[in-house]
């Protein structure tokens, strides 16, 4: 055998082996009830498990609304996974919300199969049980909302231990760590909404298993723009994502991707995409704001981290931002 040939067949080995083993393992909570941007990242979520680079496990909705169940099942067979698992909250006392485009799953243009959140697992439950059946340090949560079905995993039974065990990593969208919505103290939904909630997040998840905080500032950075909703979907004469768009913000605003930035960090995180702060421990206050403390002289919690992002990574995380939106599903 040439030798040219010998290398190539062991650098396609070696990338074989380790793109199977690098390729991650994405378990989606959202809550998919208010703002638009949850459509958006669950099309990504789909887009890059279509494209090979992520597994993707399940969904888990956060927040209370009698269609959420319904909408996401459709969303996920809008994307050609009907049978994707989809759990809902079962918290009574999670934030509920009212929405403008979760009435889509409603409509015949839209089939799928999940009617009622009756129906649907609890989103805990389904958590445990997807965590358990994945090798150790595998999975990578995103979590783009409240914080309960994250808070209320934790207070399960060997609920720590079984974070610790079989999580990579947490890619979540949060809080707020420099100037942003014209202050320097915002105080963001995903917290404010539950504020409880966060705290056992932020002081009871394993130090062992690294959080990774996407704040207001990194999508207020990256507004999606209309024009591609405007022309980029009509590959099919009713686009879900399009219409969900539409009665959220109108054909005439451009979406910050708050939610988008953690489902690209958490796929790509070795893409440089974003930056990384140095490493340290979110404190999350009783009012809602989240205090970011880094380690000093090497003590302390190496925990938390948050994104950061230049000029030039904003128009690179942007633009796939995108393009992952925008790909169009398989062909029924």
């Amino acid at each position: 055998m040439k030798p040219l040939l010998i290398l190539s067949v062991i650098l396609c080995a070696l990338g074989g082996s380790t793109q199977a083993a690098d390729k991650p393992k994405i378990l989606f909570d959202t809550d998919i009830t208010g703002d638009v941007d949850d459509v958006l990242a669950l099309a990504m979520c789909h887009t890059l498990a279509d494209r090979g680079a992520c597994e993707f496990l399940g969904v888990t909705v956060s927040k209370n609304n009698p269609l959420t169940a319904s909408f996401v099942d459709a969303q996920n067979t809008f994307h050609g996974r009907p049978d994707l698992p989809v759990g809902v909250t079962r918290d009574a006392k999670a934030q509920h919300r009212e929405s403008k485009y979760l009435k889509l799953a409603d409509s015949a243009d839209y089939p799928h199969d999940l009617k009622r959140n009756e129906d649907a697992k609890d989103a805990v439950e389904l958590i445990r049980e997807l965590l358990t059946a994945q090798p150790d340090h595998s999975v990578t949560i995103i979590s783009v909302g409240i914080a309960s079905n994250m808070a209320n995993l934790l207070k399960s039974p060997g609920g720590v231990d079984l974070v610790k065990q079989k999580v990579k990593a947490l890619s979540i969208m949060a809080g707020a760590f420099a100037f942003c919505n014209r202050t320097n103290y915002h105080l963001e939904a995903n917290v404010i909404n539950g504020i409880g909630y966060m705290q056992t997040v932020a002081d009871q998840w394993p130090d062992e298993v690294p959080i990774v905080w996407s704040g207001y500032e990194i999508g207020e950075a990256l507004p999606f723009p209309r024009v591609v909703i405007q022309r980029d979907l009509d590959y099919r004469p009713h686009h879900l994502v399009k219409e969900a768009y539409l009665l959220h913000s109108g054909p005439e605003h451009d979406r910050p991707c708050w939610d988008e930035s953690s489902v690209l960090w958490a796929v790509y995180p070795e893409r440089g995409f974003f930056g990384l702060s140095e490493p340290g421990r979110v404190k999350v206050l009783d009012d809602g704001f989240t205090r970011f403390i880094p380690v000093k002289n090497g003590q302390g919690s190496q925990r938390d981290r948050f994104l950061t992002m230049s000029s030039v990574q904003q128009s690179r995380a942007l633009e796939a931002i995108v393009h992952l939106t925008i790909q169009p599903p398989p062909a029924k």
